[in-house]
Parts: structure tokens; sequence; C-alpha cells
């Protein structure tokens, strides 16, 4: 249940990630295709951090501990370009557009996650 309400935050915050730049689309909002391009678009962007993102930061660490942690943005840059890729309908103008999408997107999530404010934590007691 917890990974489809992270898809269903994620899908929202591409949407409105969507709307935010104008370098990044989801097709023709008019129709269900934009929102199924947008969870099409979640789908593959929570695989590829899944399995595809370790590997790059494993292969890349010594230019990230150089760069302080900096050269990651680079990593989920390069990560929005192969979604880009992959799903049919989401496009990305350039790498600064992959860049600000993963920026704003990461942003856009953090706020949308702050609202579920349904987690418990083990072994306290709401009275």
């Amino acid at each position: 249940m917890n990974i489809l309400i992270k898809l269903v935050i994620t899908t929202l915050a591409v949407l409105i990630t969507d709307l935010l730049l104008p370098g990044v689309s989801l097709g023709d909002m008019s129709e269900t295709n934009g929102l199924l391009t947008a969870l099409l678009t979640a789908a593959v962007l929570g695989l590829l951090n899944a399995v595809l993102k370790p590997l790059l930061v494993l292969f890349t660490l010594p230019v990230t501990v150089i760069t302080l942690g900096l050269f990651l943005l680079v990593i989920n840059a390069v990560i929005v370009l192969i979604a880009d890729r992959i799903v049919p309908g989401f496009h990305v103008d350039s790498f600064w557009w992959a860049l600000g999408f993963s920026l704003v997107l990461s942003f856009v999530q953090g706020v949308l996650q702050s609202f579920d404010g349904g987690k418990k934590h083990h072994g306290q007691q709401n009275y």
C-alpha cells in the first residue's frame, strides 16, 4: 500500500511540475493520455531511481565526493533524460530542463509528502 501512495504522490508531482516548466511536456492534458503518461513517468522514474541510480552513484563516487555531492544533481538529470527516452509522450527539451525538472519534482514531492501526516511512529501512542 505504501508503494501505491508513493506512486500517486509522484504522479501528482509530475503533473504539477509539467505545469510549472515549459521545457517539459506530458502531451495533451485534455485527454486521458496526459494522465496515463504522468502515471507511467512516475513509475519509470521510481524504477530507475531504485535500480539504476545506485549503480550510477557507485560508479561516480569519486566525482561525487570531489564535488561534495553536487554531481548527484547531474545523475538525477540523467535519470530524467533516460525516462524521456523510455516513456512515450514524456518529453524534456534539454539537459537543463531535466535538471530543473528533477529539482522542482523533488521540491513538489516533499511538499505533497508533508501533507501525508498519517505516519505514526512505532512505540508512540496518540491520545
